[in-house]
């Protein structure tokens, strides 16, 4: 312990000495007379036009003063190197750096740490490495300085590089370093280590470097340990509460951010736009609207915050209510692309394809330029419109229109498109064709397209590459034995149902959540848990025999065939979709949409249950599954039968 206190204390003095304000005389002739240039009137018009931000001025004052040999104070330089960087005049803030280098000038600590601040901000890393390597001194900002830039630049390796070489340096990193440090780790070892570091150094309970602990614990998957990090703080400040329920909302544990966000509230801390941001994340993994409702009334708040209204947006969107969607879209005073893109594909997933395609040319019009999330929402319209001439168009056309190289999500929407058309034949072609090789998702895509054909020996040949990429896709190896079975291939059936026994492999249990009066209602498969379940199984009986009376027949092709324990009528009928919309016809009224979120994807006979559940009752139905949403209204869904 002693050692560390001498080591700081001989930065803090070190530090103290190099911000010191360089002196005002002239440099010494080469005669060994000091030069007499007109220093207060020429020194004083250069001090007034860098803090009056007169660039063209002082350039002109710092030129004159250079020939005269004349040097102004490090405060006042910083002042110029300011007003370039808000120019963003890069020419002339090197012209600073080549001046307070010039006839032998030897600046202070301070002011080189300022320079190699601006190149870093002009994101010019060569020119700063440059500056901090012909350093005769280096203290903790320099190195600092140069680490948080290489983090932010996303090369991490660079950043640990450099932290490895300041502690050999003898140099003790601050708060400051190690929330930087913290940034550029990308393992938990690292991250583990640096932990330690800040204890022993006694930093452990600053705000900065627990904020940047929790976000990298986060940013690792590890939600216990950042959780452990928060517990542990006796004293909270709103960046820590913005960190842990930010963390929480983007490893889509929505439950715990918001309880965290309850408890922020009673501990008398005011939310702001980064915590509401994160609320409304949390809120779209939910899908609960009405929290999400809540939320935009505290938005209302910070009506001009672009991200905000952003996340406002996909909120909406992703809940389905696309009528909310675009009440928030039509108020936003400036958007960006990523608003645009929100909306196009909000509409496109919700099976409002022409409305997407009507707005991608309002963003043209506009001035935007699409980026690849646009195109892709775009894609996916024409995808589900049936557009196929469109979609080839823009896809074959997005690199030379817009500069964007098609990416696997690109490939697999037009795949998709064909393969909704009927064009399995030019599908497969595409996926020879890819540049990038076919992921799984991919492959599931064209499986879908064959299981919709009826071409048998291409979906065996899809799903096999599937569960070569995922040997752990229940859903696979359930439509695979299925596609066996309808062909009597025995065999093939008992071989599918070896394989899933010996992985260990059983279809995740569907469930569907619907959120009533502010309160979730989880269902799954054969529910007995819920307290009304004895109503919802008798109003649900009722209605499906009412549905046989007008036609309705139970379509068994999406459970699993001649497997132990599966009751094929019977589990169709306990569908969690099916529980979950009988049980808001019980609670919600006539005008309230019924919005239902699901694990897995909708079935067909469930598909077909809610089309003629919404034209009996005439009910609007919602069903958010995985692939997409849909809309069930009159006996119609937006999806077109196709998903």
């Amino acid at each position: 312990m002693r050692t560390v206190s001498a080591k700081l204390k001989h930065i803090g003095t070190s530090l103290s000495s190099s911000s010191r304000p360089y002196s005002l005389t002239p440099l010494a002739s080469s005669h060994g007379k000091p030069r007499n240039p007109p220093l207060p009137t020429l020194l004083n018009e250069f001090v007034n036009f860098c803090y009056q931000r007169d660039l063209p001025k002082a350039m002109n004052a710092m030129a004159a003063m250079e020939r005269q040999g004349i040097y102004a104070d490090s405060i006042t330089y910083s002042e110029l190197i300011k007003c370039c960087l808000a120019r963003n005049a890069v020419e002339q803030g090197k012209l600073v750096h080549k001046h307070v280098f010039s006839n032998g000038y030897q600046p202070k600590t301070f002011l080189i740490n300022i320079l190699i601040s601006m190149y870093v901000k002009f994101k010019l890393l060569d020119e700063a490495q440059a500056l901090f390597d012909q350093m005769p001194e280096r203290n903790v900002v320099s190195w600092t300085t140069m680490i948080s830039a290489y983090a932010n630049a996303k090369l991490s390796d660079k950043a640990l590089e450099f932290f490895v070489l300041m502690l050999r340096e003898g140099v003790l990193p601050n708060m400051f370093t190690f929330s930087s440090v913290l940034r550029a780790c990308n393992g938990l070892f690292n991250v583990r280590q640096l932990h330690c570091g800040m204890i022993k150094l006694g930093l452990e309970s600053d705000v900065f470097v627990r904020s940047a602990l929790i976000d990298v614990f986060s940013k690792l998957d590890e939600l216990k340990d950042a959780i452990c990090v928060f517990n542990e703080m006796e004293t909270k400040d709103l960046v820590v509460w913005n960190s842990i329920i930010g963390g929480l909302a983007q490893n889509n544990d929505g439950d715990e951010a918001l309880d965290q966000f309850k408890r922020m509230k009673r501990a008398g801390f005011t939310a702001d736009q980064a915590t509401l941001t994160s609320v409304l994340r949390a809120c779209t993994s939910l899908a609960l609207l009405e929290v999400g409702r809540q939320v935009h009334v505290h938005v209302l708040k910070f009506d001009v915050d672009l991200i905000l209204n952003n996340a406002l947006l996909d909120m909406y969107c992703k809940s389905g209510s696309l009528e909310d969607a675009k009440s928030v879209f039509e108020r936003m005073v400036h958007k960006d692309v990523i608003s645009w893109s929100t909306m196009i594909a909000g509409l496109a997933q919700n099976g409002f394809s022409q409305e997407a395609l009507k707005l991608f040319d309002l963003m043209k019009a506009s001035g935007i330029k699409p980026n690849y999330i646009t195109i892709l929402g775009v894609l996916f319209a024409c995808s589900h419109a049936g557009l196929v001439d469109d979609g080839l168009y823009y896809f074959r056309s997005m690199k030379r229109l817009y500069g964007i190289d098609p990416g696997r999500e690109h490939y697999g929407c037009i795949i998709d498109l064909l393969g909704r058309a009927g064009k399995v034949d030019e599908a497969v072609r595409l996926v020879q064709e890819m540049e990038c090789e076919p992921d799984a998702v991919t492959w599931r895509t064209l499986l879908g397209a064959c299981r919709v054909h009826h071409n048998v020996d291409l979906a065996i040949h899809a799903a096999k590459q599937v569960l070569k990429l995922d040997p752990e896709d229940a859903g696979t190896y359930v439509l695979l034995s299925n596609i066996y079975a309808n062909s009597q291939r025995w065999e093939d059936v008992s071989e599918i149902r070896r394989q899933m026994r010996e992985k260990s492999i059983t279809k995740e249990p569907g469930c569907s959540w619907i959120e009533v009066n502010k309160q979730i209602h989880a269902f799954i498969v054969g529910d007995t848990a819920h307290p009304k379940i004895n109503e919802i199984n008798r109003r649900l009986n009722q209605l499906i025999h009412k549905l046989m009376g007008i036609g309705y027949v139970p379509d068994t092709n999406f459970v699993l065939q001649d497997l132990e324990g599966e009751q094929r009528d019977d589990s169709l009928w306990y569908h969690s979709e099916k529980l979950a919309i009988v049980f808001g016809l019980m609670s919600l009224s006539n005008g309230n949409v019924i919005r239902i979120r699901k694990n897995l994807r909708i079935c067909g006979d469930c598909h077909t249950f809610a089309k003629l559940v919404a034209k009996m009752e005439c009910r609007v139905i919602v069903i958010r599954d995985p692939i997409r949403y849909h809309h069930f209204q009159n006996g119609v869904c937006s999806c077109g039968d196709y998903w």
